[in-house]
């Protein structure tokens, strides 16, 4: 499957025209990347930069690639570093930046979108007004957004539906998951992905949220036995450079650079949406074609449960944005979000 996979991408990145690969000047690219444990990044990233763009330039364009995690850092501070000039392009989670910049939850805000389609046309909607305020903000160019899984709940006991998080401990990743959480009587709790396993089988915390691969991956399974999969977001990545550094590149770089990342990003999206049900199956019964299935028992959201969803993002999860973010986080969601969504920000 990995095989198949980087030929993929390797083929998709390969198509660039023999004559703006001939032009292109001698460029090397500092790069931090994706969590590594993610397919994505495994399967998709690290071979597009280390071995796809050379092709796809002829030798003109090479990258120093490094995924976030084996650096050391917790994800949160990619993109300051990346603001600093650490490293020239980063692709990170959105949700772990929206602390220190809170309209970076606006695509992919808890309860907003049901579906991979409805999620994508947000992102696509929200594109022009991450784009302005990071250039404007934060010194970044926006390159592309990615999608992650199906943000989904592991808990450790029986749980039939979001009426069951009340007195919960959950570790939720960004302030509006918290939101959420919270409005159903729950506690979002921080917790660095590499230390969720051990809180939940210490029962420090009740469940935790994560995409449906990524928690199988990590082996959440061995101490939650219980996979609740109402979508509560689907998890915003973005790649991004430093935006000095990306505005020195000689043009036709940066054309090259913002093709072939598309395009990368892309295959993220297809890939994503393939595991979305493979998650799922290899955490509960299968079939999974990553290893043994987990057993966990697998419980679906009911059509209340979907109700009550919408309920928390109107309620709960869009005003505790607007109080963190302000009238920029307002007016962006109302001139870019509003169309695709359905709702207006009051």
């Amino acid at each position: 499957m990995k095989r198949l996979l980087a030929a993929a991408i390797l083929a998709s990145v390969t198509g660039a025209s023999p004559l703006l690969a001939a032009d292109l000047p001698k460029t090397a690219v500092n790069v931090v990347g994706n969590l590594s444990i993610t397919t994505q990044s495994r399967n998709l990233e690290a071979p597009f930069w280390q071995e796809g763009v050379v092709k796809a330039s002829n030798g003109a364009v090479t990258a120093n690639f490094r995924p976030w995690n084996e650096m050391g850092l917790k994800g949160p501070e990619v993109f300051g570093f990346l603001g600093k000039g650490v490293m020239n392009i980063a692709t990170a989670q959105l949700g772990h930046h929206s602390g220190a910049a809170p309209i970076n939850d606006g695509n992919d805000l808890a309860g907003l979108s049901k579906t991979f389609d409805e999620f994508k046309a947000a992102s696509v909607a929200f594109f022009p007004a991450l784009s302005d305020y990071y250039r404007k903000e934060l010194g970044l160019h926006l390159i592309a957004l990615q999608s992650y899984q199906s943000q989904i709940m592991y808990c450790r006991d029986p749980i039939s539906g979001l009426s069951d998080l009340k007195g919960k401990r959950i570790r939720s990743s960004g302030a509006s998951q918290a939101d959420f959480i919270n409005h159903f009587g729950g506690s979002g709790v921080d917790v660095a992905f590499g230390e969720v396993q051990q809180a939940l089988e210490q029962g420090v915390i009740d469940c935790a949220i994560t995409g449906t691969l990524g928690g199988y991956t990590a082996r959440w399974h061995e101490s939650a036995r219980h996979l609740y999969t109402l979508p509560i977001n689907f998890g915003s990545g973005a790649t991004v450079a430093n935006a000095a550094w990306w505005d020195g590149l000689d043009p036709a770089v940066r054309s090259f650079l913002t093709e072939q990342i598309e395009a990368l990003s892309e295959e993220m999206w297809a890939l994503n949406r393939k595991e979305n049900e493979i998650g799922i199956n290899c955490n509960t019964q299968g079939p999974c074609p990553l290893g043994e299935p987990a057993g966990m028992t697998r419980v679906e959201p009911s059509e209340a449960d979907f109700e009550l969803r919408r309920e928390a993002l109107v309620n709960a999860v869009l005003p505790g944005w607007v109080a963190r973010c302000g009238d920029v986080c307002k007016t962006a969601f109302n001139d870019h979000l509003a169309e695709v969504t359905g709702l207006t920000i009051q």
